[in-house]
């Protein structure tokens, strides 16, 4: 039994590089993980840990409080500067890549 390959069959089957993203896709994940880390820094406000990390995240973001409401109010406003900004990325480099 041989187990040799064709080396010519594996570069022809084998897709070419990325060209493009799904910038909705990929917009939707930032978006995920800046709620997931927002959430985070709410908790660890409340319970008093990393507080150097959520005076930052109170001095860069206008609702941002550890508090439930600030935390939910922080989490709204990063979830939509992170998708308007990780889909024009994404935007921007579609464009580039056409080139």
């Amino acid at each position: 039994m041989s187990t040799t390959t064709n080396t010519a069959d594996r570069t022809e089957s084998s897709p070419g590089p990325v060209r493009e993203l799904n910038a909705t896709a990929l917009a939707s994940a930032g978006a995920v993980v800046a709620a997931a880390v927002m959430v985070l820094l709410g908790v660890f406000g409340a319970v008093g840990v990393y507080e150097g990390a959520v005076r930052m995240m109170e001095q860069w973001h206008l609702f941002f409080e550890p508090t439930v409401v600030g935390t939910v109010a922080g989490v709204i406003e990063a979830v939509i500067i992170t998708f308007a900004f990780t889909y024009s990325v994404a935007w921007l480099y579609n464009v580039f890549a056409r080139r």
